[in-house]
């Protein structure tokens, strides 16, 4: 059994202003989507500006569609009884599913304002988002929040709050599934010229597969439970329409045309 590290959540405190290291991870999502995306940018006809324009854009829907698809997700019952709970984002948090679809909404607002096709931009896109995310994971570790289900493998650690057993610590292994695996697959697979909508399609089927195996050694979130079977979470029945529209556009793409748009000039 490990001993869980003691990080202070709060990162910096000066006064009562206090910045948390899962905020910071945020800040490190976009700055490293940022920097990748400007290394590309030219692929498809994009400047510096307007992979600036383009997070914006994300920002909002990562945090606008998080936070809806939290509240639609895992917290129906509390923002019925309380309308002005949405707007409390330190309570509850944010949903990936709902951040996602609050991506591709601005994705496309944003393919339509440069005359882009929606799957070169997302195909663009895709590989610039891991990196968030496992930062994100490793936000939510730091924070203790998303334990692991009790477990007697040697790295299992108690988590503070949950008892003294050893879990597993869930959030970890998402980061580097959702995050390191993620990102060295997509980045390499998107480094040549690929058939429009296979880079979008990997994004959506390795991350669909990869949350759906980690459900089962997460915690179910309290509020919900288990939803369906014993054993089915939340987490999983929101992972297969991922996994399923992953496997169509996969399989779409190997009739689509070689995007050239996207090809390494000058990687």
């Amino acid at each position: 059994m490990l001993s869980y590290p003691q990080i202070d959540p709060v990162a910096i405190s000066l006064g009562p202003l206090q910045v948390h290291w899962y905020g910071l991870m945020y800040v490190v999502g976009f700055v490293a989507a940022w920097w990748l995306g400007c290394r590309r940018a030219h692929r498809i006809g994009l400047t510096r500006d307007d992979v600036g324009d383009l997070l914006f854009y994300a920002a909002l829907g990562v945090v606008l569609g998080g936070r809806l698809g939290y509240a639609l997700f895992y917290g129906l019952d509390q923002w019925l009884a309380d309308p002005l709970w949405i707007v409390k984002v330190w309570d509850g948090g944010m949903s990936f599913h709902g951040g996602l679809l609050g991506v591709l909404l601005a994705a496309l607002l944003f393919a339509r304002r440069k005359n882009l096709a929606f799957f070169t931009l997302t195909d663009f896109v895709a590989p610039l988002v891991p990196i968030g995310l496992g930062a994100g994971r490793i936000g939510n570790f730091i924070n203790h929040e998303l334990p692991g289900r009790v477990t007697d493998l040697p790295w299992g650690m108690p988590f503070p709050g949950y008892g003294p057993e050893p879990r597993h610590p869930s959030s970890l292994y998402e980061a580097l599934l959702e995050g390191l695996v993620l990102f060295v697959v997509l980045w390499w697979v998107s480094s040549t010229p690929r058939r429009r909508g296979l880079v979008s399609g990997l994004f959506l089927l390795i991350y669909g597969l990869s949350r759906f195996a980690v459900e089962f050694v997460r915690q179910p979130d309290p509020q919900l439970g288990f939803i369906a079977l014993g054993w089915v979470t939340m987490g999983m029945l929101l992972s297969l329409p991922m996994i399923l529209f992953g496997v169509l556009l996969v399989a779409w793409s190997r009739r689509q045309p070689m995007d050239v748009r996207t090809a390494p000039a000058a990687d």
